[in-house]
């Protein structure tokens, strides 16, 4: 099990530090809802890849500037299991661009299994063989004050990133011994800021390339 350090607000300088000199990172963030323009940001995991998770819960105001650093940095690589819905939060309420390499394990697991689960939950159980429970997700007020936070939530926060390298791993090869698809997934993230900015706008709902 990982060490946990909670922030509340913002990062500390020491932790940024540590996290600067990582070549990846691995995140999650927990909203109180799905919609930009109604819910709001609650809380940002971050775990190192190696001992230590970071739960940071933003200030009020957002005024996050070591956090903001880390996620500017592109010399630092970003993996999030649909990235999709964290860049668009993160980008939105911390007024910043997510730089580095992106990975999204959900879109790696879509072109690469095809119609298999694609869900966190199942990922986790396939390539780290442990099962989750996923329910605090939805019946958790993750805007509460950080230090009443139970072991189970905490809990859940850090399994939302933990199992992310190996899960990473494990589809990469995946992906480049079907052919063509590692190529494809590559095309296709690069679209991500793209995706994130119609979100951002109010296009979350409509698919721009249909022909209705």
């Amino acid at each position: 099990m990982a060490t946990v350090i909670k922030f509340k607000d913002d990062l500390n300088t020491s932790a940024l530090r540590n996290l600067e000199q990582k070549q990846e990172i691995f995140l999650d963030c927990e909203a109180t809802g799905l919609k930009i323009n109604r819910d709001r940001l609650s809380l940002v995991t971050i775990f190192d890849g190696d001992k230590t998770c970071f739960i940071i819960q933003p200030s009020k105001e957002y005024h996050c500037p070591n956090l903001v650093s880390l996620l500017a940095n592109n010399k630092i690589s970003k993996c999030a299991h649909y990235m999709r819905f964290d860049a668009a939060f993160l980008s939105y309420f911390l007024r910043c661009e997510i730089k580095g390499e992106i990975t999204c394990t959900k879109v790696m697991s879509k072109i690469a299994r095809g119609n298999s689960s694609h869900s966190l939950r199942d990922l986790i159980f396939e390539f780290a063989g442990k099962k989750i429970d996923k329910k605090l997700g939805t019946n958790t007020d993750w805007s509460k004050d950080l230090e009443t936070f139970s072991e189970s939530e905490v809990n859940y926060c850090i399994n939302d990133v933990l199992f992310l390298p190996k899960i990473k791993l494990a589809l990469t090869k995946i992906l480049k011994r079907e052919k063509g698809r590692f190529d494809l997934y590559k095309q296709t993230i690069q679209w991500l800021p793209v995706r994130v900015k119609l979100d951002s706008n109010g296009f979350e709902d409509m698919d721009v390339w249909s022909h209705s």
